[in-house]
């Protein structure tokens, strides 16, 4: 009798402890909290009013592009002349013309400084000749001289001009929006342009740029658009909640949204609302309801809504999955409270039968 009783509480104190352990460290006023914060919102889909936002047949085009971090701009150089006197350095390229020279060697064309300071005037005009750190006009002097004295053309008159300043390289191409909101403009230094659109953008490299160059002018664009998004949120049952973030481009509708995730999931239901992003000071939220089986079913646009930069599509699951996946992980340590007590109960079987009928102790199998 004694032993009954012994096996009886340690039965409870496992039902007991498998109770507890389900709960974990949560109160009832936690889950009532939870439960109150996150409830969803309460709308019926067949009586959703038509509200007055962008939809599939009634879109409406963004606002001038605001540049932020990591967003990619393309800055090309439309013009880039250094302010004078410029001293040549390598990479630029410098454009001679030459009279009285030889016919069948003409001294004529684009010239590149190559990185030892030095252009190439070919053979017959004695090879090469250093300009780094030379004018434009001391520089056509030393060539003329080269010209005449080594490449014996003693009547040549030659003409230098700067056609191109290395300035170019370093300007053009594909700038990334650094973290603290500049680009680099290589040997001019960087220019923030976090929080500006594409014309201020211009403007302020421009006006950056002709602290070393005469009258800067540029052409920008965004190469890559990083910094605009919009989230996707699946609740799983009690399983967690996966979000997706995918790239906002400004064409987006709910429907675009699903697509781009594969659909909704085995344990999706089809209440679905988009959360829009709004300021802490205005107190209210801003939740637009879907009727799910309108834009698919029916393919009505009152609820196919244009998405805007940042905003949430939630996805709802079923309310049975859910029951069903909180009940098995409170009923999981009570099944395995269970489970020991019964272990217990078998062990002392066996010793009692071993006591009674001398036969050998058998171990029971682990589930």
């Amino acid at each position: 009798m004694a032993r009954r009783r012994i096996g009886s509480g340690l039965i409870a104190v496992a039902v007991l402890a498998g109770f507890t352990g389900g709960l974990g460290c949560h109160h009832a006023g936690d889950f009532t909290a939870e439960r109150d914060c996150c409830k969803p919102p309460d709308f019926n889909c067949c009586n959703i009013p038509n509200v007055q936002v962008p939809k599939e047949l009634n879109k409406i085009s963004l606002p001038p592009y605001i540049v932020e971090t990591p967003d990619v701009l393309q800055i090309d150089a439309i013009r880039v002349i250094p302010l004078p006197p410029h001293r040549l350095e390598p990479l630029d390229v410098l454009y001679l013309t030459a009279e009285n020279d030889f016919e069948t060697a003409r001294l004529a064309g684009l010239y590149p400084i190559d990185p030892d300071g030095t252009i190439n005037l070919g053979q017959r005009y004695g090879g090469t000749v250093r300009v780094a750190e030379l004018t434009v006009e001391e520089a056509q002097k030393v060539i003329q001289d080269k010209v005449r004295n080594v490449g014996g053309a003693k009547q040549a008159v030659v003409t230098a001009s700067l056609a191109q300043s290395r300035g170019v390289q370093q300007i053009s191409g594909q700038h990334l929006i650094r973290p603290d909101g500049t680009v680099s403009l290589g040997s001019y230094g960087s220019v923030y342009v976090a929080g500006l659109s594409l014309a201020q953008v211009k403007q302020t490299i421009e006006a950056h740029l002709s602290k070393y160059l005469y009258k800067p002018e540029v052409a920008v664009d965004v190469y890559a658009y990083n910094s605009k998004f919009y989230y996707v949120v699946t609740d799983f049952a009690g399983n967690g909640e996966q979000v997706t973030r995918l790239p906002h481009t400004g064409n987006e509708t709910v429907l675009d949204a699903i697509s781009l995730i594969g659909g909704l999931s085995a344990v999706s239901s089809k209440k679905i609302w988009v959360a829009r992003p709004s300021p802490t000071e205005c107190g209210n939220d801003q939740v637009l309801p879907v009727d799910w089986c309108g834009i698919t079913r029916r393919g009505q646009v009152k609820t196919n809504y244009q998405l805007m930069p940042f905003d949430r599509v939630y996805i709802l699951s079923q309310p049975l999955t859910k029951f069903d996946t909180y009940l098995g992980r409170v009923l999981a340590p009570v099944q395995r409270a269970m489970g020991i007590a019964l272990l217990y109960g078998s062990i002392q079987n066996q010793f009692r039968n071993q006591g009674n009928n001398n036969v050998g102790f058998v171990a029971p199998i682990l589930p």
